[in-house]
């Protein structure tokens, strides 16, 4: 019999590469390591088809959906549901709220994606996904994990802002502090010798608390 610690180490992390799987949606059947050419992905599980917070948060993405776009960034969600039900939902979702969601939706029927990427935890639920949130990038790495349980719902601003953030950060090779937003500056590596150290303490194009604390705008 697993552990506890056993289950833990087989749940995917940061830095991983995501765990491949083909599965049918609301799009069709897709094959992850196939979806998204060259773009990230944002993985997200939801307990229930109609169910409340759920509709919220489904709404959600796909009210924001063209933000999602303009970073690149393909929507995929997942529920422990059939695609009958699916395609009810997204139906009634339509036509009660006029809010489409537009993006694929897997029927994880089997548990078999929920399984693999530790969206069922036993403590919380053993039947419904908690509601996880995976960031992908285009090589299919693991950038970002987020859990909430199944009573609260997500931020939409925190997860724009976090897969902002870590384009940003790729890009320019930089950090990002507390509450950053964009327009905000950023954080610069700090030295890594001696010789670094002396350039940083005589670089005034920063805004410098000490040698290991500099920021700048981008």
């Amino acid at each position: 019999m697993e552990t506890v610690e056993e289950k833990i180490t087989m749940m995917p992390r940061i830095g991983d590469q995501a765990p491949d799987f083909e599965a049918t949606t609301t799009k069709g059947k897709i094959k992850l390591s196939e979806f998204a050419k060259d773009k990230w992905t944002v993985l997200f599980s939801h307990p229930a088809d109609f169910t409340p917070v759920c509709t919220t948060e489904m709404s959600g993405f796909a009210i924001r959906k063209s933000e999602f776009t303009a970073l690149n960034t393909e929507l995929l969600g997942l529920s422990i549901d059939s695609i009958h039900s699916h395609l009810a939902w997204v139906n009634n979702v339509r036509e009660k709220t006029g809010v489409y969601l537009d993006f694929p939706i897997i029927a994880d029927i089997d548990m078999k994606v929920s399984k693999l990427y530790g969206m069922l935890q036993p403590n919380e639920s053993e039947t419904a996904a908690v509601r996880a949130v995976f960031f992908i990038d285009p090589t299919k790495k693991i950038r970002l994990i987020m859990y909430y349980p199944l009573n609260v719902g997500r931020n939409m601003d925190e997860i724009l802002r976090a897969l902002e953030a870590l384009q940003i950060s790729d890009e320019h090779k930089v950090a990002m502090p507390l509450d950053w937003k964009k327009g905000d500056k950023v954080i610069v590596p700090p030295p890594k010798n001696l010789v670094e150290m002396d350039e940083r303490l005589a670089d005034t194009t920063c805004e410098r608390t000490d040698f290991y604390l500099c920021k700048r705008d981008l």
